[in-house]
């Protein structure tokens, strides 16, 4: 975008600013903007098997970034091996047992773009949680979705640092816009295995005695609610937490326009995404949000509603614009091109 700007004729001031949502990409936003470096680490993935992982210390080592979608992601799964009943955010919570080693006193999760939905019991088991099945014994396996039903009775962590946890989504633990019955289906769920998991997330939220309707109790598989429960972590906004650690509004200083972007908005996009928050962050000073996104969905003109929280001035898609093969073919270029035309526009009283 800022490539199709800078053709402008007189020049345009602009100012690029990356962010994130507390999904994947989080590591990298942070860590520039903390000026911190990042460290590897071979974790437990998602179907049991060891990964190649990493998290990040901010530049004062006192500050960690963690990003599920690292240890627990669903881009670790090959699609014919993805089932959510079987997958487990062991590892996570292993990248965080190493953050906390480290000595960092506060430690970011971010946790968009899971493979689970175990209700973050496997990152507090990697964390030193304890699990017990209904004959009193020690659950050592790594949990998983499928087996949050054999938990009778746990304790929590202890000596943990303080956790914040970055929530791409504001969605509750149970029911309709729950953990389960929204996502679990991207992640490999049928519909059985949805109902079951909704279940077994009930059955999780009434041994812990935690609200499952928290915002953002449902993220990542309920690995908000997790971390919550069992961690005593503070659950935000994703993208506020990113947008308050770069900076954001100092880059809105003197700046008549936003652009953002998203590759698919639709009414979900109100659940904390980048584009809304960021636009809501404009808002606050008076300054007008354009989203040039991939393509629009369902719900998605309810982001240009301010009764609904939208606060998008407008919307463009490229698919809209260009047609879905060129949209997918040539993106870099015709978001560029796109982002010319609106300036332009713009800076002609549109």
């Amino acid at each position: 975008m800022a490539e199709g700007v800078g053709r402008l004729k007189p020049p345009v001031q602009c100012r690029q600013c990356p962010v994130a949502d507390g999904g994947e990409g989080s590591l990298e936003t942070l860590m520039a903007a903390l000026g911190g470096s990042i460290h590897p680490l071979r974790v437990t993935g998602p179907l049991g098997k060891p990964v190649e992982s990493c998290f990040g210390i901010a530049g004062d080592g006192k500050r960690a970034v963690v990003e599920l979608a690292r240890a627990s992601g669903l881009g670790l799964v090959r699609p014919p091996l993805r089932d959510p009943t079987r997958t487990t955010s062991y590892g996570t919570g292993q990248l965080i047992a190493a953050a906390a080693r480290s000595g960092c006193e506060t430690i970011i999760v971010c946790i968009g773009g899971s493979a689970t939905v175990d209700g973050g019991a496997a990152i507090a088991q990697a964390l030193g949680a304890e699990f017990r099945d209904s004959a009193g014994r020690l659950i050592s396996e790594p949990l998983t979705g499928g087996r949050l039903c054999d938990i009778r009775s746990w304790q929590p962590p202890r000596g943990l640092p303080v956790i914040r946890v970055a929530c791409d989504v504001i969605n509750p633990l149970l029911g309709s816009d729950g953990a389960a019955a929204v996502y679990a289906p991207q992640k490999g769920a049928t519909p059985a295995q949805v109902r079951q998991l909704d279940g077994a997330l009930e059955h999780l939220a009434a041994l812990c005695g935690v609200d499952p309707d928290l915002p953002g109790a449902g993220a990542a598989g309920g690995a908000g609610y997790g971390l919550a429960a069992f961690c005593g972590a503070r659950l935000e906004r994703g993208i506020d937490l990113v947008l308050e650690a770069v900076g954001f509004r100092r880059w809105l200083e003197g700046m008549d326009l936003v652009l953002t972007g998203e590759g698919c908005l639709d009414g979900h996009s109100l659940a904390g995404k980048a584009p809304l928050g960021v636009a809501r962050a404009a808002a606050e000073w008076g300054v007008r949000t354009v989203a040039i996104v991939g393509r629009t969905a369902a719900g998605a003109e309810k982001c240009l509603d301010p009764s609904r929280g939208g606060l998008l001035d407008a919307v463009v898609s490229l698919t809209h614009l260009y047609g879905h093969g060129r949209a997918i073919r040539e993106t870099a270029t015709l978001l560029a091109d796109t982002a010319e035309d609106v300036v332009g526009g713009w800076k002609t009283g549109w």
